[in-house]
This record gives structure tokens, sequence and C-alpha cells, in this order.
């Protein structure tokens, strides 16, 4: 073990640039799966059927696929067809485009969840279809829509090692060269859960202060439904 803790010391520049490379990939895919999710979830909750059905499709399509196949398809098989994206655009779009179809459920849910006496109150003030959704609708969903956001948001934490598979040196791909040159596979394999259950935290933590600072600011309890 201690032999383990001195490699790591002296591996911390690594472990650092890992840890980069894991905090970016997560933001990024969150920020693409965030786009994903308004782009198929907003027309999911269409009432036209020309509307949602192919935006209804495309999410099942995402979501009923792998991440693992998509991210290999992204990676080895789109040079086939003459476009090569980098190995970190590769994840960053896998993991946009998988994450962001489930996060299209969260928004379409969230819209659907919103009292329908509130688009009623809008429609009598005359409000048309998009000024109603937009200042009505979807500030009421986007406080809904934030806790199963988060729980996204760590799951997409916890994907980020598949870049490894992809030649990215993640902080997943650090800990497993530490573990081959000490032989402290406990060690580092502990060591790599309490890193990611610290980064999980974080985030957890810190989609509990934007869904406070939501809720405040339509005059909720946060957590409640309460005025």
């Amino acid at each position: 073990m201690n032999e383990f803790f001195e490699e790591f010391v002296r591996a911390a520049p690594r472990v650092g640039e890992g840890l980069r490379v894991t905090v970016l990939a997560t933001l990024l895919g969150a920020a693409a799966a965030l786009v994903v999710a308004f782009a198929l979830g907003l027309p999911s909750y269409s009432p036209r059927r020309a509307v949602r059905a192919p935006a209804r499709l495309i999410v099942e399509f995402l979501r009923g696929t792998s991440l693992y196949v998509q991210l290999f398809w992204l990676f080895f098989a789109l040079p086939v067809l003459g476009f090569r994206l980098e190995p970190l655009a590769c994840g960053v779009l896998a993991f946009g485009l998988n994450y962001g179809a489930y996060g299209a459920e969260v928004v379409r849910g969230s819209l659907a969840a919103v009292p329908r006496s509130q688009g009623e109150a809008a429609v009598a003030l005359g409000m048309g279809p998009v000024l109603r959704l937009r200042r009505v609708i979807l500030p009421q969903a986007v406080v809904l829509m934030i806790p199963p956001f988060g729980n996204l948001l760590v799951q997409l934490l916890k994907a980020t090692p598949l870049l490894s598979l992809i030649t990215i040196s993640d902080l997943t791909f650090q800990l497993d060269q530490l573990r081959s040159a000490t032989g402290e596979t406990g060690t580092a394999y502990l060591t790599l859960l309490l890193m990611y259950f610290a980064l999980a935290a974080l985030l957890s933590s810190g989609m509990k202060v934007l869904e406070s600072a939501a809720a405040t600011r339509l005059g909720r309890r946060p957590g409640g439904g309460g005025v």
C-alpha cells in the first residue's frame, strides 16, 4: 500500500490531468445532453403528431441502443464513412446523444406535469403558444427537471471510464496505470472509487443549490411544490 501511495504522489501531475479530462468530458457531455434534451423533449411534448412522432422515434432509438456501442460506432465506424472526430469529441457526442435522450423524457414529463390550469390561465390572458410556453409553463417545469437532471449528470460521470476504451487518458486510465505499476489492485480501485464518489457528491451538491435557487425564484420551498 505504501508503494502505491508513493507512486501516486510521484504520478500526481498525470493523475491530475486524468481528473481534468474526466471533469471536462462530464461537463461538455452534460452541456451536449442538455441541448439534445430540449431539442427532442420540446417536440415530444407537442400536440401535433407530425412533430411529436419523429422526436419520439429518435428518443426511443437512442435510449434503446447501448452507450458502449454508440461510442464505438462514433470512434471506429464513423471514419469509415469519411468523418473522423477527435476521441474526446466522440465521447462528448456519445454522452450528449445517449443522456440527452433520457433528458428528453425528463423535459417532456416535466412540461406535462405543470397543472393544466396554468396554461388555461395564460390562454385567458391572450398569450400565444410560444409565449405561454416561455413565460408560464417552462419556468415551472424547469424546477421539476433539475432533480432528475442531477441524477443523469451523476450517471454521466460514472460512464466516463468508457473513455479509456477509445485512447483517452482519463482518471480511470491513470489509476489503472498506477495499478499496473504497483500491483496494488485493491488499493488502486478503492482510491478510484473514492475519487468518483467525491466528484459525484460535488455534482449532487451543485444541482441541489441550483434547484433551491430555481424554486426560490418561483416563490416555492426547495424540494416542495407549495408557494
